[in-house]
């Protein structure tokens, strides 16, 4: 561990001991810090000057403790007392970890983190429900919101991008629950997605050409299966000439254009007044002269509006959703438009959905933590009542190996999208080889 405890034990046990003791003496240093120091004039100083005046603090607040630290243990103690004095406690290392991508926190005793798709067990914790909940303030109050028993959910952005979601007692039974995801600070590129085996070279080529084209894009995929990172990856082949505003509930969209009009949803306040949606804020960024309109995830009756705009001159829009497949995503639309509280036949909303969304991608995160397309999907009309489609691409899953990785390579159903013709007309080439039958890709 970073210091030496007195404590008995061995293996795990000895190590969750020594970890609970770190903790303590770091939060009793701190507490003691605070009784000590000016914060408010600390906070003003450069963190090298604050430093010189924390290692004198907390090097006699040790010979009280009668505690002996070796310097590395000493500069990690002063980091993580800074970090409490002025940051987010054991969150910093975690946040500033650029390999970890979401931080899970199961009551103040159990932290867990992903990398590479996979979680792990993290060697940090609080010292009890209360540290955590102090931390959490910290986070919140900077976007202007609070987290107690009278509000004990709350879902906020960090300065960095990364959002937070948390619940506290009495609705989490056994103690505090955070998730917080986090965001790259530059955004992933295509290519990226390619050498990272999430879609082969060719499928790429013609979600760029497709997006070029203005065509209106529905990503569909469960939670946390790369959504999101597929449609910043995508505004790369956004013109910059071209005017893109984006609506979301939380603001977690990177797109790469210098002409971006973001919109975030506020929530109601204390006296469920003043709530902004995101129905609210499309049928404003109508009024915004938008080239495209893109929608971080329609949940409701927006869905509705979100058609409208792709009908009605908004060509290139794109929008994510919560589906299991291309075509569960169609039903979930249906069923969204239905939520808008208009009077519309089955027919009338399915005719909507085909008239304006001409791709459906599909997403998964899969059982090895790795992210792949596994279906590129074309909406080609109405069969009588029936939204019928046409898949492009697709992942063909294969089996797995010993230590659990996911087998399988990409292919083409062989069939020519409608959508070429288009591509072609708005300068867009894409070879007729490329949707052989044939064609694999590991």
């Amino acid at each position: 561990m970073l210091w030496n405890l007195n404590n008995s034990g061995s293996g795990a046990d000895a190590g969750a001991q020594a970890l609970e003791g770190a903790t303590a003496l770091k939060v009793r240093i701190h507490q003691r810090l605070i009784e000590l120091l000016n914060l408010s004039q600390l906070e003003k100083a450069p963190r090298d000057v604050l430093r010189l005046e924390i290692r004198g603090a907390v090097s006699a607040l040790l010979g009280e403790e009668k505690r002996v630290l070796s310097l590395t243990q000493t500069d990690r103690l002063i980091d993580d007392v800074l970090d409490e004095l002025l940051g987010l406690g054991p969150l910093e290392p975690l946040l500033k970890d650029p390999g970890i991508t979401e931080i899970l926190i199961n009551t103040h005793t159990t932290v867990y983190v992903e990398r590479d798709g996979r979680l792990e067990r993290a060697e940090v914790q609080f010292q009890d429900a209360r540290h955590l909940i102090r931390i959490l303030n910290r986070i919140v109050s900077a976007v202007g919101r609070r987290i107690d028993e009278g509000q004990p959910m709350v879902d906020a952005r960090l300065p960095d991008g990364s959002r937070i979601n948390a619940i506290i007692p009495p609705l989490a039974v056994d103690g505090p629950l955070v998730s917080i995801r986090k965001f790259a600070a530059s955004p992933i590129q295509m290519a990226r997605l390619v050498e990272l085996g999430s879609l082969s070279a060719d499928m790429a080529r013609f979600l760029e050409g497709v997006a070029r084209a203005r065509r209106n894009i529905l990503i569909s995929g469960g939670a946390g299966s790369g959504k999101t990172t597929l449609l910043n990856a995508l505004s790369a082949s956004i013109g910059e000439h071209e005017r893109v505003i984006t609506i979301e509930d939380s603001a977690e969209l990177q797109l790469q254009q210098p002409h971006v009009g973001r919109l975030e949803t506020r929530p109601p306040n204390m006296e469920q007044k003043g709530e902004v949606t995101q129905r609210d804020l499309l049928r404003n960024a109508l009024r915004m002269r938008p080239d495209r309109i893109i929608v971080g995830e329609v949940r409701a009756g927006e869905a509705f509006d979100m058609l409208q705009a792709m009908n009605t001159g908004h060509d290139g829009s794109m929008t994510t959703v919560h589906a299991n497949s291309p075509r569960d995503a169609l039903s979930r639309l249906e069923q969204m438009i239905g939520m808008a509280g208009l009077e519309l036949s089955p027919r009338s909303i399915r005719q909507q959905i085909a008239s304006a969304i001409h791709l459906v991608v599909q997403a998964e995160r899969m059982d090895d933590g790795r992210r792949r397309l596994v279906s590129i999907a074309e909406v080609v009309g109405m069969e009588e009542d029936v939204i019928t489609t046409q898949e492009i691409f697709r992942f063909r899953r294969q089996g797995r190996t010993a230590d659990g990785e996911v087998l399988g390579d990409f292919e083409c159903s062989g069939v020519r999208p409608r959508l070429l013709e288009v591509l072609a007309s708005r300068g867009v080439e894409l070879p007729g080889t490329m949707f052989s039958a044939n064609r694999r890709w590991v």
